[in-house]
């Protein structure tokens, strides 16, 4: 979905802004004012601000005592954005004025605008956002161009997590990379089955011999002419379409949300496609390992042991450990772009969300602590939170199989940090490892994330690839 920037504005065109103060009696008192010039009323949000709707043709405000030149005020702002968006919604706006508006504020209520329609026969007024246009006073076109791009990568990954398995499966999934690749200009080659059997990635075609849909393995490049980096950023998404658990079969309810499983591999899509189209001077690589895990034909039983495209053994104990199993394979064929650094990002364990929740991800892994500040600080900036998890040695001895050289799984203690230390045994370059599970899917709207895919890590990686441009 896509919604008109401008900073023409048409007349008649209803006006909403912000009115911010360092504390909430003046900023009532300042509100008080505008009253009587918008004609507006106003009631007390929860959150510590107020929203006012129009009474007649004119505005929309916001009051916000917070700065949101800080990472916390920010995030009120855009939280300020989605409230607007959900009266604009309700009063059926098709466009809005924000004259001088702070870009969070615009962010949040674009982002809330968004909402899957896809599978409809019939589009419901409720569930179709009227808004289609907003109209920025105040505002250069390059910085409108480029927060629209920022929310079109996100709503690019929000779609695609949302597509259910049998409108977008693997193959569905690799067409859309090709898509993207052909309409923002990068590099976009997709392996075949037989080409995947020629690189020995035995951890994809494992999981893949349940499904009757074959695997695909995806290579993203983008690699503008004035890239500042001689060794690429390696972006490694996780590509299960659908999750069943495989024989380790999932509770029925367990399974209604993992069309989602393949948000990994959207976020490094919506982050490849946004840097092309923002001209980011960086060479970014993306490698999507895109399968389903199904219970059928000759799924991969518990105590089978694979093969890995490096040569490593891998005893599976529990077919639901999947992820770990294709993303192995992906991380060894990132060894031959020698990367500067390589980022995965996987729902890749439950314990990652009990640990945190959806509030933000895990994150662990052996890039150098510039690397973490920078991630770290991109994370607070797009309110796409990292929480570090330790990464010793001493939790290496959790995987150690008496059949093979590694087992799929950990046991129950310590198991996203047991997950990512499974994939840090096929790296040999700085890495770092997002653990999304908690924040990838929302079940019920939040704020500016509608129910469904969140795209997160988009905006966080966007942020981040911009930090390393010099």
């Amino acid at each position: 979905m896509k919604i008109h920037l401008d900073t023409r504005i048409p007349a008649g065109t209803p006006r909403a802004g912000v009115l911010a103060s360092a504390d909430a009696a003046t900023a009532l008192t300042t509100f008080a004012a505008a009253q009587a010039s918008w004609n507006a009323f106003w009631a007390r949000s929860g959150k510590g601000w107020c929203t006012a709707t129009d009474v007649g043709t004119d505005a929309y405000a916001n009051l916000l005592p917070a700065d949101p030149n800080t990472p916390e005020g920010a995030e009120k702002y855009r939280q300020a954005g989605a409230a607007l968006a959900k009266l604009l919604h309700a009063a059926r706006h098709t466009g809005v004025s924000l004259p001088n508006a702070h870009p969070a504020l615009v962010e949040g209520l674009l982002l809330a605008n968004y909402r899957y329609t896809d599978q409809f026969a019939q589009k419901k007024e409720e569930n179709t956002p009227s808004l289609n246009a907003v109209y920025l006073e105040g505002w250069k076109a390059g910085d409108v161009r480029a927060l629209e791009i920022r929310v079109e990568s996100v709503f690019l990954a929000r779609t695609l997590i949302n597509h259910p398995v049998n409108v977008l499966n693997a193959q569905g999934l690799a067409q859309a990379a090709a898509d993207a690749g052909k309409e923002y200009g990068f590099h976009v080659e997709v392996f075949n089955k037989k080409k995947i059997e020629s690189l020995k990635m035995g951890g994809l075609l494992g999981v893949n011999w349940g499904s009757l849909d074959e695997p695909t393995f995806t290579v993203l490049e983008y690699k503008p002419a004035n890239a500042v980096n001689t060794q690429p950023y390696v972006l490694v998404g996780k590509g299960v379409v659908y999750d069943t658990g495989g024989l380790s079969l999932k509770p029925t309810n367990s399974m209604d949300t993992m069309k989602s499983d393949m948000s990994g591999a959207a976020a490094v899509l919506g982050a490849v496609s946004g840097a092309a189209r923002l001209g980011l001077p960086v060479h970014v690589v993306g490698l999507i390992p895109a399968t389903d895990n199904r219970p059928g034909g000759n799924a991969v039983t518990p105590g089978d042991v694979l093969t890995m495209s490096d040569g490593t053994t891998v005893e599976v104990l529990n077919t639901d450990a999947e992820g770990r199993l294709i993303l192995a394979d992906a991380l060894h064929y990132a060894k031959r772009y020698n990367p500067q650094l390589v980022i995965d990002l996987a729902t890749l364990t439950g314990a990652a969300a009990r640990a945190i929740g959806h509030y933000a991800t895990v994150a662990m892994g052996t890039a150098s602590e510039e690397v973490w500040s920078d991630l770290l600080a991109s994370g607070s900036r797009t309110h796409e939170r990292l929480v570090r998890f330790p990464f010793w040695d001493d939790y290496n001895e959790l995987l150690k199989s008496t059949v093979a050289d590694l087992k799929n799984i950990g046991g129950a203690d310590a198991g996203a940090i047991t997950a990512g230390k499974f994939l840090e045994h096929f790296t040999n370059y700085p890495y770092v490892h997002l653990d999304i599970a908690g924040p990838a899917f929302a079940d019920k709207p939040m704020g500016y994330w509608p129910a469904g895919g969140t795209g997160i890590g988009v905006r966080l990686l966007l942020d981040f690839l911009s930090t390393r441009t010099a």
